[in-house]
């Protein structure tokens, strides 16, 4: 995310400058114990018949959840919203302005992942100001993914499951030295393969993150 310093203030101006937040994951393991081997069978026998309380396994909640998870890339950014949504970005900024440099995260470990040559569609709105907002929809593999998660966590984030994956929300007020409130905020959203990572500036935009899972999963 970009910063850039007024004569007046620190605080973080769009298109310059980085924050730096973490978030936290959570990962879950199941193990299922083998069947017992039946027992020797005898000399008539042709070979040993399965044991009546022998079932195929079902599918784990996690392998269940992840059925239609992964998305194709979007190929614009008008893609990624409800018509409703959409009209009112427009309405908020223009999309996609060449002087907007401010990138969808800072936190380390997955601005490298970001920066590594992942298929990525990044989406800003709002022209070069102390407020804007920048997504990135990307692909990603599992490895990556779990990276991500571990780059972000014991930061404070407020992570929930969605629908197969995970959501994590930061958000952080600081004044600036003319007494003005400034916003700063992150999420992220991780399922299937893709990552959604938006990040704002004294930017508020209502069902902004569910409207992208809404129309991307829907």
């Amino acid at each position: 995310m970009s910063t850039a310093l007024s004569r007046r203030a620190a605080i973080v101006r769009m298109g310059t400058g980085a924050i730096a937040l973490l978030t936290l994951s959570l990962g879950l393991v199941g193990c299922q114990p083998e069947p017992s081997p039946s027992a020797t069978p005898s000399r008539s026998q042709a070979s040993p018949s399965p044991s009546p309380s022998m079932s195929t396994p079902t599918p784990t909640p996690s392998e269940t959840a992840q059925t239609g998870a992964d998305i194709e890339l979007p190929t614009a950014c008008e893609q990624l919203y409800s018509p409703a949504m959409l009209a009112s970005l427009q309405q908020r900024g223009p999309l996609n302005d060449p002087g907007v440099t401010m990138t969808s995260t800072q936190t380390v470990g997955a601005l490298e992942i970001l920066a590594s040559g992942i298929a990525t569609l990044r989406c800003s709105w709002g022209a070069p100001s102390e407020t804007g907002l920048a997504t990135n929809v990307s692909i990603v593999d599992h490895t990556q993914s779990a990276a991500v998660l571990d780059s972000l966590a014991g930061a404070g984030f407020a992570c929930d499951p969605v629908e197969g994956g995970t959501v994590c929300r930061f958000e952080k007020s600081m004044i600036d030295l003319d007494d003005n409130i400034v916003v700063l905020g992150e999420e992220h959203v991780l399922r299937g393969n893709a990552w959604v990572s938006t990040a704002t500036i004294n930017f508020a935009q209502d069902g902004y993150t569910e409207d992208i899972i809404a129309t991307l999963w829907g």
